[in-house]
């Protein structure tokens, strides 16, 4: 089974004393994989600035603009309709034997093929001081251990926007408890690496249709990889494995790898930018 959907981004940057020269680059296209097809995008902005698409260094889509006319804002709209097929995130089998299986993630082959995503980054290494949050426990196979971990993330961090920003320290989102979806993928990043288990962070769109949580702009979530299984999704914000629901633009260590906007403007005031996201089913753009 298919599902279709389509998915606006948009994002207004305005610029209190203006500027005379910028450059900006967005990783918000979806990622044509085996589960999801992009049929269609279209991306544009309000001053009819040219825009460049070229791929990063872990092969996903960019989209850059440039601009040298002196403006106080700039709007930038992107459209996307894409497939997604129908997954069961458990059709896999667990390991038989525990003992193989750890002995897969502690050997030095398999730490050399997946020492980007075991490597700590200051977003993904667990404070000195909780180091013992969680541990895995050595009875459960590699699976069972991140299902739990993603139901112990959902349970420690309470959703709330506003309270946190994108170099929040982990520390703080642990004791405090409060933040958003990439808060939650940080934390389970960084305790899945702790044990041993390499992990990523994914950016992408989440459809919200049926109470999930997120915020108006991108989703996060994490891919964890399990021996004799591969990279499997995880989304702690919500408890879940990822299905169907979860619309993924990229992958990376952390939120700086997979940032959905960075730039360069050249002005001496202030800037704000704006986001939304509106992720739609085909059922959902026939009932209006």
């Amino acid at each position: 089974m298919f599902y279709e959907y389509e998915i606006d981004y948009d994002t207004q940057n305005s610029y209190e004393k203006g500027l005379s020269e910028a450059f900006w680059q967005f990783m918000v296209i979806p990622e044509d994989n085996e589960t999801q097809e992009v049929t269609y995008w279209h991306f544009e902005n309000d001053l009819g600035e040219r825009n460049s698409v070229s791929e990063n260094g872990l092969g996903f889509k960019t989209v850059q603009v440039r601009s040298k006319q002196v403006i106080d804002h700039i709007k930038f709209n992107a459209h996307f309709k894409l497939k997604k097929k129908e997954i069961n995130p458990f059709g896999f089998d667990l390991p038989l034997n525990l003992e193989d299986e750890l002995q897969i993630l502690n050997s030095i082959d398999f730490k050399v093929d997946h020492e980007p995503y075991l490597r700590k980054t200051s977003l993904t290494t667990l404070p000195e001081q909780h180091r013992d949050i969680f541990l895995f426990d050595s009875d459960k196979s590699i699976f069972e251990n991140l299902t739990d971990l993603n139901y112990w993330t959902f349970d420690h961090i309470f959703f709330k926007v506003g309270v946190t920003n994108v170099d929040t320290p982990l520390a703080e989102i642990i004791e405090k408890r409060q933040g958003v979806c990439q808060d939650f993928t940080h934390l389970f990043c960084a305790i899945a690496k702790y044990n041993g288990v390499p992990c990523r962070y994914v950016s992408g769109y989440l459809h919200q249709g049926i109470g999930f949580f997120g915020d108006s702009q991108m989703h996060a979530w994490a891919e964890a990889y399990v021996p004799n299984v591969g990279w499997l999704g995880f989304d702690p914000t919500n408890n879940l494995l990822v299905n169907h629901n979860h619309i993924k633009v990229c992958h990376g260590k952390d939120y700086n790898d997979c940032a959905p906007l960075k730039g360069v403007v050249y002005t001496l005031g202030n800037n704000e930018t704006k986001y939304s996201v509106l992720v739609r089913t085909a059922q959902e753009q026939q009932q209006q």
